[in-house]
């Protein structure tokens, strides 16, 4: 008997635990009840047995994602239709509203001499906003991003009529279903590293964090300033960096394969005492 295995497997359980209480939370707030995020858990393990753990050089079997998942093979046969179907289906975007922001404030084409954004007229004379659609939107109708960044507060008109962008990152109305969207994306990007790093496949992935938790209520609030701040220039600075590497940005960008990258930062802050009983922070 392996005498490692019960603690590693307390470990994981209070790990799942901490993270089903913070989703149970957002769950509860938008109204997905415990059955239905148990179909989704379902669908989840057979998509993560079929995907990420087949054999290799052999065809993903259901009866293997039924001993992987502890799921009947009716179930996983059940699910994998649905999927199939179409019925399951996840679909996988990055936010075109954002894209048009960051092309904004990282593409060349639309920055002064100074680097900074600038003005634009909706249509007409060169470089316009339904250019800066065209180039990083995709076939979006630019009306419908310029209506969309003017409602969150990223772009204001001027008296003359030009578009200003007075935000450098989009950020959804509170209960736009983009905002949900960006828990999905964020997260699992997120856990993919943590995952990533628990394996100790080389090269780690850079994961860090720094917290104290005997602060006054005072410091907090000054310490959000100081964390938005330098927060946001490790982003616009590996923005433009990796602007400079995107080939949909610069076409003639040479290299191999295709590969996601990028870095997210996020502040966190909590109330101390609310903790469940037996719960570490």
């Amino acid at each position: 008997m392996d005498t490692d295995a019960r603690p590693l497997g307390r470990a994981l359980e209070a790990a799942v635990l901490r993270i089903m209480r913070a989703l149970a939370r957002v769950l509860i707030r938008h109204g997905l009840p415990m059955p239905a995020f148990a179909e989704l858990a379902k669908r989840a393990y057979v998509d993560a047995a079929l995907q990420d753990f087949a054999i290799p050089g052999r065809k993903p079997s259901l009866s293997r994602a039924s001993l992987l998942t502890g799921l009947t093979r009716k179930d996983v046969q059940r699910l994998v239709a649905e999927r199939d179907a179409g019925a399951g289906a996840v679909p996988r975007s990055d936010n075109r509203a954002a894209r048009v922001v960051s092309g904004w404030v990282h593409d060349a084409a639309f920055r002064d001499a100074a680097g900074r954004p600038l003005e634009l007229a909706f249509d007409g004379a060169s470089p316009s906003f339904s250019e800066l659609v065209r180039a990083h939107g995709g076939d979006v109708p630019a009306r419908a991003v310029l209506d969309e960044l003017v409602s969150t507060g990223s772009v204001v008109r001027t008296d003359a009529g030009r578009l200003v962008l007075v935000a450098r990152a989009y950020i959804p109305r509170a209960n736009d279903a983009a905002k949900l969207a960006i828990l999905g994306s964020d997260v699992a990007l997120l856990i993919g590293t943590i995952d990533h790093n628990l394996q100790g496949v080389e090269p780690l992935r850079f994961q860090r964090k720094v917290a104290y938790d005997n602060l006054p209520i005072e410091a907090v609030e000054a310490f959000r300033a100081i964390a938005a701040r330098h927060g946001q220039a490790l982003i616009d600075e590996a923005g433009a960096w990796l602007a400079r590497h995107d080939r949909d940005t610069h076409p003639d960008v040479e290299g191999t394969g295709r590969m996601r990258a990028g870095i997210g930062v996020f502040l966190f802050e909590e109330t101390m005492g609310s903790e469940l009983p037996g719960e570490k922070p």
